[in-house]
């Protein structure tokens, strides 16, 4: 018999995370573990508000699949029994990390995907005042990519900022619903002048119609507009790539099939995360094999990460130890 038990975790963060919608001090996670006679797999979902979840909504909808899991339920058929969302994603990769422990093989090996190789990670400059956010740069203008979290106002004055301080880094802009479509032109203007690769989300996921006709000389990502393989169809011709996330699509099982359906209709594919620990941030990496831009720098943003953790080597990470998850 399999037994289920769920945890929950806080990570402080290092400093304060800042995006237009607030900021936060801590990461707040959700565990699942599933273990069978000797073997446990584990999962980690980060419940988020914005998506109408919480610490105590998660932990609801995992507990109500308990009997599903327990009686020996897989990881394909949890997706008729929860929608997605972080409670799907911490049981889904619970259940692949028991499969990979119980049958002694690497979760590449599991999921027919070829040998994991390390990849390269954008790192993330919070939001802040111009002056705090081109001091973050400088001391991050060693990586090769910066994810550059902006809001309403001041955007054009940060970036300029920012690309003098890190002169040689590749440059992500993440609005995160931020703009309005009086904005866009200018902030595009902006973006194209000072060399930013892509755009994410630049505005509200239920006023983002404004990009069918819009110009996008710098690729435009969608993240909130964007959650499961059924949203990639719609996406098509709004924008120019997507932005996968495990607590959007409930999992690993469901990003590996939405990032297929990103390649197939031409949409560039980017794998990102919320700030979570080691242990979302493996599965992640798994989905970030496939992906042309990866944002899982979770455990950089926090003060401590679970031990053990995955290995950076600045912006490189490392493959996960399976003692961690796979």
């Amino acid at each position: 018999m399999r037994k289920l038990s769920i945890t929950v975790d806080s990570f402080p963060i290092a400093g304060t995370f800042t995006i237009s919608r607030g900021s936060k001090t801590e990461a707040v996670v959700v565990v699942a573990t599933i273990s069978e006679g000797a073997v446990s797999g584990r999962g980690e979902g980060v419940p988020y508000a914005h998506y109408g979840e919480s610490v105590e909504s998660v932990l609801a909808q995992i507990e109500s699949a308990r009997a599903f899991i327990e009686k020996g339920g897989d990881r394909f058929a949890l997706r008729d029994i929860l929608a997605p969302g972080a409670a799907r994603n911490a049981l889904d990769c619970a259940l692949i990390d028991l499969e990979a422990k119980a049958t002694h093989r690497g979760v590449a090996h599991l999921l027919g995907l070829p040998p994991l190789e390390p990849v390269n990670t954008a790192f993330t400059i919070s939001l802040d005042s111009v002056d705090a956010m081109a001091a973050a740069a400088k001391s991050a203008s060693d990586r090769p990519t910066l994810k550059v979290k902006l809001g309403g106002d001041g955007g054009r004055d940060r970036l300029v900022a920012i690309r003098r301080a890190a002169p040689r880094s590749r440059i992500i802009v993440d609005a995160n619903e931020g703009w309005t479509p009086e904005m866009f032109p200018e902030m595009m203007e902006a973006c194209i002048e000072l060399g930013v690769a892509m755009i994410e989300q630049p505005l509200p996921a239920d006023a983002d119609d404004y990009l069918d006709e819009a110009k996008r000389p710098v690729p435009v990502c969608a993240d909130e507009s964007a959650h499961t393989t059924a949203d990639i169809k719609r996406l098509v011709g709004r924008y120019d790539a997507v932005n996968v996330k495990l607590d959007k699509t409930g999992g690993l099982t469901e990003a590996l099939e939405m990032i297929a359906a990103a390649e197939e209709e031409g949409l560039i594919v980017m794998v990102g995360c919320m700030v979570s620990s080691s242990l979302a941030m493996a599965p992640a990496f798994v989905a970030a094999q496939r992906a042309q831009y990866a944002d899982i720098d979770g455990p950089l943003l926090l003060a401590r990460d679970r031990l053990p953790g995955l290995m950076f080597s600045g912006s490189i990470v490392h493959p996960p130890y399976p003692d961690l998850w796979g």
